[in-house]
């Protein structure tokens, strides 16, 4: 028997979602992540995805994770203008400079962050005590685009100097990383393990 997936996996009339997109959703979306580096990546990730969709990232995440160094953010945030030049010609990624900026600028600060928290996970996770919050959402029309935790998340990212960061990217960082379970309720993988 085929599992169910939250309706949005079957995409919107005239667009398709990719087999990325669905093995995004069923292996990594709303599961709990704790490593510093994909805590980073997703924050890029998120940042870039910011008007445009989410299905078109997933489909270059291979190229982003090449082109900025596996995400490390002791690397990326030594990043100087000719390494932005040279991000500005792979045409695998999002050619955005204001995007590649903030990648670099978040990695900087995300540096400060673990410096001051021990990692990024004791951070980010600490807004809810560790906890995942999860919605028992029922439909699309359920999922807020923000919430009270994702404005302040944002608040906090924007005062420690992150960029990209506003309350519905952080809605959507938060959903992406775990802390935040918006699977439906009648979702098969709302619970799986990965």
């Amino acid at each position: 028997m085929e599992k169910k997936r939250c309706s949005f996996c079957f995409g919107k009339k005239g667009y398709n979602v990719s087999e990325k997109f669905l093995l995004y959703h069923d292996t990594r979306w709303c599961k709990p992540e704790h490593n510093d580096r994909e805590l980073y990546a997703m924050l890029v990730l998120e940042g870039m995805q910011a008007g445009v969709s989410w299905n078109l990232i997933l489909n270059k995440e291979d190229n982003f994770r090449k082109a900025f160094d596996g995400f490390d953010p002791e690397i990326v945030a030594a990043y100087d203008e000719l390494k932005v030049e040279e991000l500005m010609q792979n045409k695998g990624i999002i050619r955005n400079r204001n995007k590649i900026r903030a990648a670099i600028t978040n990695a900087q600060a995300f540096l400060k962050v673990q410096e001051e928290f021990g990692s990024f996970d004791c951070y980010i996770w600490g807004f809810t005590g560790g906890k995942v919050i999860d919605h028992h959402l029922m439909d699309d029309k359920d999922m807020p685009a923000k919430n009270e935790l994702s404005e302040q998340v944002s608040k906090d990212l924007k005062k420690r100097g992150f960029k990209f960061v506003g309350p519905t990217i952080v809605y959507s960082y938060l959903q992406g990383i775990g802390v935040i379970n918006d699977h439906w309720e009648y979702c098969d993988y709302r619970k799986e393990e990965l």
